[in-house]
């Protein structure tokens, strides 16, 4: 099985890699400014980085939110709408999650407040817990009501967009993952399980599901494309 990666900065893919290589993936690198697609591959994996550009959420660029990369938005958004065509599994993480969230027309927090706990820098610490939303698809996976997350962002899912359900909570309020119900698996989360999936039994759950959704899809053959809105 292939997972297409999507990143700017390459020297910040191996933790994304070795989690995907752990559970059976092959990484596909997809960097920003080329004209990259999924229709070969088997899911897609969007990873973290700098902020979307606010004017895809129509706002104004608060002072504090970093300068965009517009190659890097029009890509994960040209991958993330041929995926749900195609019927392939979609794992957010981080960046990942901001852009399916906009992409569903729903906006982002530009600035969280910097003594709050989102931000503990080493990668594979705990920073917080996140309430679990009951009977979704991340509940399910993670087999647990709270669940011990790291993290490390400064802008957050603010409205949720269409068709999209608050799958985990931060205690203060933040939204911590995304999920689409009508899609077989297409699942965002604002942490970062990819450095936790040798530490944490649910943020390995993730990857593994991720990984069972996408050889569930290719044991019963590739859906016609079109087939998905």
């Amino acid at each position: 099985m292939r997972a297409a990666i999507t990143f700017r900065n390459p020297a910040k893919l191996a933790p994304y890699e070795a989690a995907l290589r752990a559970v059976g993936f092959e990484p596909v690198r997809v960097p920003a400014g080329t004209a990259g697609s999924v229709e070969a591959l088997d899911a897609l994996l969007l990873t973290g980085g700098t902020d979307i550009n606010p004017a895809r959420y129509g706002r104004p660029p608060a002072p504090e939110t970093e300068p965009p990369d517009d190659e890097r938005d029009v890509l994960e958004t040209k991958l993330l709408r041929e995926a749900f065509d195609l019927g392939l599994p979609v794992l957010a993480i981080c960046r990942g999650m901001q852009l399916f969230n906009v992409v569903h027309g729903g906006t982002l927090i530009q600035h969280l407040k910097p003594e709050g706990p989102h931000r503990v820098k080493q990668p594979d610490a705990i920073a917080h817990t996140v309430r679990v939303t009951k009977g979704t698809r991340l509940a399910s996976i993670l087999q647990e009501p709270e669940h011990a997350v790291n993290s490390r962002h400064h802008q957050a899912a603010d409205r949720a967009g269409e068709g999209l359900i608050v799958s985990a909570i931060s205690p203060d309020g933040v939204i911590e993952a995304l999920e689409r119900p009508d899609e077989p698996f297409a699942v965002a989360v604002q942490w970062h399980p990819e450095d936790r999936i040798q530490l944490s039994a649910g943020d390995r759950r993730l990857f593994e599901a991720f990984a069972s959704a996408a050889r569930e899809r290719v044991s019963r053959g590739s859906p016609v494309a079109g087939a998905h809105p």
